[in-house]
């Protein structure tokens, strides 16, 4: 098991030249920026900007990292990421050949934004949401009209382009069926080679969770001192490694119990616990009920579950 080499946040900007990627090149937009690509895709990483973004998942499901947050995301995920708050979408249910379209993206700037509203007081309206968003946003019950207006985004230019885009940003700030998604607004890495670095881990251990191995193993991957690991991955994370972990074993224990009918010890020590009653402590931590009790509201609210 190697840890993956995964390039620098400037792959953002190199790749943005290339057409068949979906991104409007530089120079070809205002204020706000489109961007759109399928999966596999070499921009699908443990990476941060400056720009806010709103995220819209149309195809794949999988596992979806914003901030300190980790949870799952499917059809219909949306999310706003505020400047430099570490984010990342890793499908894990993807058809053999992938997908043309994953994803459709807006990306904008902070400045210019704060700076209009300061002179027009309609787009101070929106100087609430943008604080929100410095935690990451999921939205609820809006995606099929931001997919809509995220479209004509994609086809129009100019001024029409921003009046488009303005009532968009006015429905995000009035919508209050939302949840904020990260606990802390980390401290992200300038250092390039240190942000690939952590995207690897990253990527390496949504692979490996439920695998038995210590940070002792891996720091030796990384010939990195324990010491030294841990401070780093906080940084990155906002986790120590061991709830980092502990994190994905629950995420997938969620959805095994509201997928498959398997009896909760098989659960346990299928998302890679050894000690059904350390899962159980866990899983109460994180989720604030028991698991039983997760799969009954689960239940209750998606219906019975299918046979596992």
């Amino acid at each position: 098991m190697a840890l993956q080499r995964v390039r620098s946040p400037e792959l953002e900007h190199d790749v943005g030249r290339t057409p068949n990627l979906g991104y409007e090149p530089a120079g070809t937009y205002g204020f706000v920026r489109f961007l759109e690509h399928g999966f596999p895709n070499p921009l699908v990483r443990w990476h941060y900007h400056e720009e806010y973004e709103l995220h819209l998942i149309v195809a794949t499901r999988g596992k979806v990292f914003v901030g300190d947050y980790i949870g799952q995301f499917e059809p219909g995920h949306l999310v706003l990421t505020g400047p430099r708050l570490p984010h990342n979408w890793i499908s894990t249910e993807v058809p053999e050949g992938g997908v043309a379209l994953r994803d459709m993206v807006l990306q904008f700037a902070d400045a210019p934004l704060r700076q209009a509203a300061a002179q027009i007081p309609e787009l101070a309206e929106a100087l609430p949401l943008l604080e929100r968003a410095r935690y990451g946003i999921e939205f609820f019950g809006l995606s099929e009209r931001m997919r809509e207006r995220i479209t004509r985004v994609k086809q129009l230019h100019g001024l029409q382009r921003f009046a488009e885009f303005t009532e968009l940003l006015g429905e995000l700030a009035g919508s209050n069926d939302y949840r904020l998604l990260s606990t802390v607004q980390l401290q992200s890495f300038d250092d390039d080679a240190a942000l690939a670095r952590i995207s690897g881990i990253v990527d390496f251990l949504t692979e490996h969770y439920s695998e038995n191995f210590s940070m002792a193993d891996l720091c030796a991957r990384l010939d990195m001192t324990e010491s030294s690991f841990s401070r780093y991955f906080r940084r990155a994370t906002g986790n120590s490694y061991t709830d980092f972990v502990n994190r994905l074993r629950i995420n997938k224990a969620c959805q095994l119990l509201m997928e498959t009918d398997r009896y909760i010890t098989n659960v346990c020590y299928d998302v890679g616990f050894n000690n059904v009653a350390n899962f159980n402590r866990r899983f109460l931590q994180i989720k604030g009920m028991t698991p039983k009790e997760f799969r009954r509201q689960s239940e209750a609210r998606f219906g019975q579950v299918t046979n596992g």
